[in-house]
């Protein structure tokens, strides 16, 4: 009888690595903005016609300090084309993000860019966020169609969460 728990846990162990790179990995951390509908959200709903995206609206995470939609993961590339019929969401000189997280993850901050222009900043304390949330953004001084690049810096990673939304201001 001892003998076949040896083999069982020898079997158990030479077989667990082999496991773990047969099944995916899942990444403890992912979210994206839902409302106003972010590019990715528009994927997921078939708004837009796009590749993988629309399975995993969440997924978008690439280093830190990144000025794309994708995030540099060439998987969601398409994010980054503003020819692709992006719908833009109507808002006035500011603008209320929702964010929906499927993981959690410590947060250093989100930053807000329109072009190079940083117009939001809101603090993270390294704390964990809630599932969903929201940040009110000042847009004033913009007016138009513009895109709104949302990052999500993750306090104990060196990656980010991207997330665009096109916006007509005014």
């Amino acid at each position: 009888m001892a003998v076949r728990k040896i083999v069982a846990a020898l079997t158990g162990a030479a077989l667990a690595p082999l496991i773990m790179i047969a099944v995916p990995a899942t990444a403890s951390a992912h979210g994206y903005i839902s409302v106003p509908t972010s590019r990715q959200a528009e994927c997921a709903q078939g708004i837009v016609s796009c590749g993988d995206i629309k399975y995993e609206p969440q997924s978008v995470e690439g280093p830190k300090g990144l000025r794309s939609c994708s995030g540099g993961n060439t998987r969601f590339a398409e994010l980054d084309d503003d020819t692709k019929g992006w719908r833009a969401t109507s808002v006035g000189s500011t603008v209320t993000f929702n964010w929906t997280l499927t993981a959690q993850h410590r947060t250093t901050d989100w930053e807000y860019y329109i072009g190079n222009t940083r117009v939001g900043l809101v603090d993270g304390g390294n704390q964990i966020p809630p599932t969903s949330f929201s940040h009110t953004v000042n847009l004033s001084g913009f007016s138009g169609r513009q895109k709104v690049l949302a990052i999500w810096n993750i306090a104990d990673t060196s990656n980010a969460f991207y997330s665009c939304v096109d916006l007509q201001i005014g």
